[in-house]
C-alpha cells in the first residue's frame, strides 16, 4: 500500500544539465541496498535548477514558502525490492532560499540541503525561444547560475529508451542514513514534455559548495542539457530499508 503524501508541489521549468563523472566520485555517496544506474554505461551526475511552486507539507501551505527556487547536485541509483527494479534518484546537494525547508528536509529525510539566497529569471526572447536563469549567492556574491535557452518548438513528449526518459523518469528517492540503512521514497507526477537547452550555461564555485572531486567534470560542457516543463508533483512518506 502507498505511503501517506507528505509534500505536494508543482515543479516547473526544469534545467537539467548532465556530467558524465568517474563512478569512484560516487562511492561514498551510494545508499546501502541501491547500485549505480548507468545511462549506456555511462555515469551521470546533473546539475538541475527549478521552482517549486504551490508548496503544501501534510495538506499545509506555509507562508513565505509556498513559492520558491531550488538548484541541486544528483545522480542515479536503482533498488531491487524483490520483485522489480526500482530506478532512483540520490542528491548530493540541494540548494533553497528558506531556512526551514531544509532543517526539515535534513532531519526527516536525511537529505542535503542547505540555504542560501537565490533568484530567478524568464526572459521571453522572441516568439519562439525563452531563456531561463537560477542564481544562488554564496559567500556573499552572485557567482553562480544555471541558465539556458529553450526553443518551445522543439517541446515534445519524452520519447520510450531515450536519454531524457532516462534523466527525468525516475519515480524513487534514495537516501543514506548509515553504512546499512537507506530512507526510500516515492515521488509521483506524470510524464513531462521536454527540448533540448540551446545554450547551457553553468558557473559556480563547484570545489567549496560540492567538493574538489566534482570540479574536473563539472567545469566541462556538459555531456548533455534538456529543459522540462513539469507538473504537479506528490512526495509519498519515507520507508527505512536495511541491507
Amino acid at each position: 500500500m502507498a505511503k501517506k503524501k507528505f509534500l505536494e508541489a508543482r515543479w516547473l521549468n526544469l534545467l537539467m544539465f548532465n556530467y558524465e563523472v568517474d563512478p569512484a566520485v560516487l562511492q561514498a555517496h551510494i545508499p546501502p541496498t541501491t547500485e549505480l544506474d548507468l545511462w549506456q554505461g555511462k555515469c551521470l551526475v546533473s546539475m538541475v535548477g527549478f521552482l517549486f511552486n504551490d508548496t503544501a507539507v501534510k495538506g499545509i501551505k506555509w507562508p513565505l514558502h509556498v513559492n520558491f527556487e531550488e538548484v541541486n547536485l544528483r545522480f542515479y541509483v536503482k533498488h531491487f525490492d524483490g520483485t522489480q527494479w526500482k530506478r532512483g534518484a540520490v542528491f548530493i546537494s540541494e540548494i533553497v532560499p528558506k531556512p526551514l525547508i531544509a532543517t526539515i528536509a535534513n532531519l526527516l529525510y536525511k537529505e542535503h540541503y542547505s540555504a542560501m539566497p537565490m533568484r530567478h529569471s524568464i526572459k521571453q526572447l522572441d516568439e519562439q525561444r525563452t531563456n531561463y536563469l537560477y542564481e544562488w549567492k554564496f559567500d556573499g556574491r552572485w557567482a553562480n547560475r544555471l541558465g539556458g535557452t529553450v526553443d518551445q518548438n522543439d517541446m515534445k513528449p519524452i520519447a520510450k529508451g531515450s536519454q531524457e526518459e532516462f534523466i527525468l523518469e525516475h519515480y524513487w528517492g534514495y537516501n543514506k542514513i548509515n553504512k546499512k540503512s537507506t530512507w526510500e521514497y516515492q515521488v509521483e507526477h506524470v510524464t513531462w514534455n521536454a527540448a533540448n537547452v540551446i545554450d547551457p550555461v553553468f558557473e559556480a564555485e563547484i570545489g567549496r559548495i560540492y567538493g574538489k572531486e566534482f570540479v574536473p567534470f563539472l567545469e566541462q560542457k556538459p555531456y548533455s542539457a534538456f529543459f522540462a516543463d513539469g507538473s504537479e508533483v506528490a512526495v509519498r512518506e519515507v520507508t527505512k530499508l536495511r541491507v
